[in-house]
């Protein structure tokens, strides 16, 4: 596995994945400007990254502001963390990791300023850590749900390089060949950006777990002939009544899965669920340039010039076509996430097909 994002020496190192896999090229980010400018330009994408990658452009922000005292540190602050804000409305994961960070400085303002700022760049090393540990429990559940000769489709990318490491999605296919089981892997190619030919493909070469990439429209056909057996995917945002938002084509496969019988998991720790969200018809979608759409990685025109193009690069599976919420903690219903709200209790896990 190779780092996506990583503190070295008050610079943010970032994979830019638009690169790959043609090359393996880091943007060396020295402001929190063009960490939110990475973020916004899927120089780093999925919802685990996107967040570890925000806390730290916080921690170079925190940087930039010269201020003497608290308050006026935190007014010019809190106008850094808006402008993160501001980078992808559709992945929760960059919320909660801005209200982490805002919440460790406002707990700490009896504090010098120096010490906060260290104390930023230290908490979003620890939120690096906690989510390579958090995937690969994710991993080791999701991992049961596998059996040895299963056939997998997954869409988009939710690897290690989605995450601080290790994967959801794909962090369940490599613990299930790290337990020594047989698998294959069908890769939608995920348009318009085509992060499941461009990355998922290679990272899972990378692995060397067997794979077959295929166009979004293909998926039906494998399933009509009976060469699926489970698909699983990662998420951008979990609403609490258990709705999905992920990568835009997954609620078109959810529905496949559905109606051929095949299970359909879900990937994510519990930093991607939104308590707060009542269902997915409150989530948000991001809207990206229609030339997503017109030209191929916006360079080759596919389309005649002047057509009208939309793009909404996300949308909503309801929570009846998803067979189980994988979590660090466990497996679960969907209809039953939004107990996870309460750390003290966890509701009933999900049983193993």
């Amino acid at each position: 596995m190779i780092p996506t994002v990583e503190w070295k020496k008050g610079v943010v190192s970032m994979l830019d994945q638009t690169k790959l896999p043609s090359e393996t090229v880091y943007q060396e980010c020295k402001d929190y400007e063009t960490v939110a400018r990475g973020i916004k330009e899927l120089w780093v994408r999925g919802a685990p990254a996107i967040g570890v990658s925000a806390a730290m452009g916080l921690a170079l922000g925190a940087r930039q502001v010269n201020e003497k005292t608290y308050e006026k540190f935190w007014k010019k602050f809190e106008a850094i963390c808006e402008v993160m804000a501001a980078t992808r409305p559709t992945a929760v994961n960059l919320f909660w990791a801005i209200n982490r960070i805002k919440k460790l400085v406002q707990n700490n303002k009896d504090k010098d300023l120096d010490t906060i700022r260290q104390m930023l760049v230290d908490e979003s090393q620890h939120m690096l850590e906690e989510d390579i540990v958090t995937n690969k429990s994710i991993g080791r559940y999701g991992a049961s749900f596998v059996e040895d000769g299963d056939t997998i489709i997954t869409h988009c990318n939710a690897g290690s390089i989605a995450t601080a490491g290790y994967g959801t999605a794909e962090g369940v296919m490599r613990a299930a060949v790290e337990q020594k089981k047989k698998i294959h892997v069908y890769v939608d190619e995920t348009r318009p950006v085509l992060q499941g030919a461009r990355l998922t493909a290679w990272e899972l070469m990378e692995e060397k777990i067997p794979c077959t990439l295929i166009t979004d429209n293909m998926a039906g056909h494998f399933m009509y002939h009976d060469m699926i057996d489970l698909a699983i995917v990662g998420a951008d945002r979990i609403a609490n009544n258990g709705d999905v938002a992920n990568k835009i084509g997954t609620y078109s496969l959810a529905v496949l899965c559905k109606e051929h019988g095949i299970p359909f998991y879900v990937a994510a720790p519990i930093s991607t669920i939104d308590f707060n969200t009542e269902s997915g018809a409150f989530i948000p979608i991001e809207e990206r340039d229609p030339r997503e759409v017109t030209h191929i990685l916006g360079k080759l025109p596919v389309a005649p010039d002047g057509v009208k193009a939309a793009n909404p690069a996300f949308d909503v599976t309801p929570a009846r076509y998803v067979t189980a919420v994988i979590t660090e903690k466990g497996a679960f219903h969907p209809k039953d996430v939004h107990k996870l709200a309460d750390s003290s209790t966890d509701p009933e896990p999900y049983r193993i097909r």
